[in-house]
C-alpha cells in the first residue's frame, strides 16, 4: 500500500487585537493570507444548523491523555511516517493507520475520539465543526503531535487532521491551537480559547470541550473563565481522566443538548 500523508504544517496562532501586517513569525504579504483565512473562517461560522440540531457548532479537543493516549512531553522523537501501525478501521475491516509510532512508543485514539471523529466524519452531527486546545510543553512535543495528527485515521485513507479541518476553508489552522509557546500559554481559558473564538467567530457558549485534567482543572478554568457576556454561558465542559471514551462522548453531547434546549 502506498502512503500519501499530508506535509506537517505549523498553525499560525492569530492574536487578538495585533496590528495589521504585524503577526508574529509572517511576512506582511503572509499576514495578509492569514487574515484573508480569518475572515473566510469567519463567514463561514454559521451555528444555525448546529443549533437547529441542539449540537455544539464548535468540538474542542486536548490531545494528550484525552483524544490519544500518550504525552507528547514524554516522548523523544518525531513520527516515523514510513512505519505505521495498521489496523481494521472500517466496518467491512478494512485497514488503516491505528498507531503513529515515536521511537519506541505508539500514539493511539482513545475508543471515544475515534468514534467522535468517525461520525463527525459521516456527516452524523450537522453543522458540528471540531479544533485543539492542547498545552504541550515543548516546541518538539508540539512537533511530535502535529506529525500524529497528519498520520492517524479516522477510516482508511483519512486522517484526524483532515477531519479536524473539516468545514474551514482550504489552508485554515485557527482551529488548531497546539503548545504553549507565546502568544500561546499553559493557560487555555486566557490563550486557546478566546485564539479559537476570534478565529472560528463561534461564541463559547456554543463549543463543547473535552480535556483529561489530570495536570490542572483546564475544564474548570474554561468554563469559568470563558463566558459570553450577553447570557454568562461558557463552554460545556467534560473531564476524561481515563482518556475519552465513547461513554465521555455521549454524556458531552448529552449535556450540551440539555441546556441548549433550556435555551429555547
Amino acid at each position: 500500500r502506498a502512503w500519501v500523508m499530508s506535509a506537517v504544517a505549523t498553525a499560525v496562532v492569530i492574536p487578538l487585537g495585533r496590528p495589521p501586517g504585524s503577526v508574529r513569525g509572517v511576512s506582511r504579504r503572509g499576514a495578509r493570507k492569514v487574515r484573508r483565512s480569518a475572515v473566510m473562517a469567519a463567514a463561514a461560522a454559521d451555528t444555525s444548523v448546529a443549533d437547529k440540531n441542539h449540537l455544539p457548532a464548535l468540538v474542542v479537543f486536548d490531545l494528550d491523555a484525552c483524544l490519544w493516549n500518550r504525552e507528547m512531553f514524554t516522548l523523544r522523537v518525531v513520527v516515523d511516517r514510513t512505519n505505521p501501525v495498521l489496523g481494521p478501521l472500517g466496518p467491512d475491516g478494512a485497514l488503516g493507520v491505528v498507531g503513529a509510532r515515536s521511537g519506541n512508543d505508539v500514539i493511539s485514539l482513545h475508543p471515544g475520539a475515534l468514534q467522535a471523529l468517525r461520525k463527525v466524519h459521516s456527516g452524523e452531527y450537522p453543522g458540528m465543526r471540531c479544533a485543539t486546545a492542547s498545552s504541550a510543553d515543548t516546541p518538539l512535543a508540539v512537533k511530535i503531535g502535529r506529525s500524529a495528527l497528519d498520520l492517524l485515521e479516522v477510516v482508511p485513507g483519512v486522517t484526524v487532521r483532515e477531519v479536524l479541518a473539516t468545514g474551514f476553508p482550504d489552508g485554515f489552522e485557527g482551529n488548531l491551537q497546539i503548545g504553549r509557546t507565546p502568544p500561546l500559554s499553559s493557560n487555555k481559558a486566557a490563550t486557546h480559547f478566546p485564539f479559537l473564538r476570534e478565529n472560528t467567530q463561534v461564541p463559547f457558549d456554543k463549543m463543547l470541550f473535552f480535556d483529561d485534567c489530570n495536570w490542572g482543572d483546564h475544564c474548570a478554568a474554561v468554563g469559568d473563565g470563558c463566558r459570553e457576556k450577553k447570557n454568562n454561558q461558557g463552554p460545556v465542559t467534560v473531564r476524561t481522566p481515563n482518556g475519552l471514551q465513547v461513554g465521555d462522548w455521549e454524556r458531552g453531547l448529552e449535556a450540551y443538548k440539555e441546556r441548549a434546549r433550556g435555551r429555547e
